[in-house]
């Protein structure tokens, strides 16, 4: 599995040195100081008939898309107050994410959007409209987030089938590009899936992700939370990060995955999650054969006081199967704790120095 050291498309206000209270968008004027360029009329081109271009299938399908779904799509805004020597507190706001709606009242988007315990959110459509929150569910295993806003009234966006996805398959991304150009339309193909990557904030911290989605349709700072639409206008992922440093690596979370978490939070099930608390990469066989290693999850970190830190698991261990199951880059070690809930206790099967050992882990539930 290739591992990517990824930057989470999460954009903070001060990125560009923008201000805060500016209502309009801050670009650079296209103005030169040198004597302006004489333009003459294309006479060579009189009497010749100029066939009018068609636009292809695609481009039509694409345009349909874009715009049946651009009234889902919205802003997501922080606000947190922001101490200053000379003025004191002062509140600063701007847009750091997207979203989309999948009801009147409810938004997807990523955690990491939302995740600040020292601001507050707020939902802007595409008229300009705003919206308070009323509640964040946060989930930590898929960085998603299901936001409520009970005096919305938004269009949905219908819900693809994310396990059917092929590679190639025409995409398209919305979202609001490095937080300022709203609404911005990329297009692109499934460049992969089943991928497994770590998306890091840039501030240090980095989460695991198992299953995404690869694309290549441009994705920049703002993106984070918006949608990825197939041919037919359905959300088949929701993007979430970029290759640092590279072009045209984008990835998106499948979109059954929020399909998941909303049948959690509608079943009262959400925060009964298993929670084990490891950072790790899957290592296939070829790996393992040249590593001279055991295929299984490589733990990279265990979280201090965590249920793994408890059950003595530790950083270079491998974990090989849980519950006598074997894990592998289809089976990975995070899908499989999902199926689990708090309270639950499993064994897990241990590649250590050499030596196999199983460790008994009781869940902790999901913050």
């Amino acid at each position: 599995m290739t591992i990517f050291k990824l930057i989470a498309i999460l954009i903070f206000i001060g990125l560009l040195g923008l201000s805060v209270y500016t209502t309009g968008q801050i670009v650079q004027y296209l103005t030169t100081n040198e004597n302006p360029l004489n333009f003459g009329f294309l006479d060579d081109l009189k009497g010749k008939v100029v066939t009018q271009q068609k636009v292809v299938e695609e481009e039509s399908a694409v345009i349909d898309v874009v715009e049946n779904s651009q009234a889902s799509v919205v802003s997501v805004v922080e606000r947190s107050v922001v101490f200053n020597f000379f003025s004191g507190p002062n509140l600063q706001e701007g847009t750091i994410g997207t979203g989309f709606a999948i009801s009147p009242t409810r938004i997807v988007t990523n955690r990491h959007v939302v995740d600040s315990e020292n601001a507050t959110f707020l939902i802007v459509d595409n008229e300009g409209n705003e919206y308070e929150i009323d509640s964040i569910v946060r989930d930590s295993f898929n960085d998603l987030a299901l936001i409520e806003v009970s005096n919305a009234n938004f269009t949905p966006l219908e819900f693809g089938d994310s396990d059917s996805i092929k590679v190639g398959q025409t995409v398209i991304a919305i979202g609001n590009a490095l937080g300022q150009f709203t609404n911005s339309v990329t297009k692109g193909v499934i460049s992969g899936i089943g991928r497994g990557i770590r998306a890091s904030s840039g501030y240090g911290s980095y989460q695991q992700l198992e299953n995404v989605l690869q694309t290549d349709a441009a994705l920049n700072p703002g993106n984070s939370g918006g949608p990825l639409l197939n041919l037919s206008g359905q959300v088949i992922g929701v993007n979430v990060a970029v290759g640092q440093g590279t072009e045209n690596i984008g990835f998106a979370i499948p979109i059954n995955s929020a399909k998941e978490l909303i049948e959690d939070v509608d079943s009262g099930e959400q925060q009964k999650r298993g929670y084990l608390g490891v950072s790790y990469q899957m290592v296939d066989d070829r790996i393992a054969q040249l590593r001279d290693l055991v295929a299984g999850a490589f733990v990279e970190q265990v979280i201090a006081g965590s249920p793994a830190d408890d059950a003595g698991v530790k950083s270079g261990d491998i974990i090989t199967a849980i519950e006598s199951e074997a894990l592998t880059v289809a089976r990975d070690l995070r899908s499989v704790i999902v199926t689990y809930r708090a309270g639950d206790s499993i064994t897990l099967s241990i590649w250590r120095a050499g030596e196999e050992l199983e460790v008994t882990v009781t869940l902790d539930a999901v913050e």
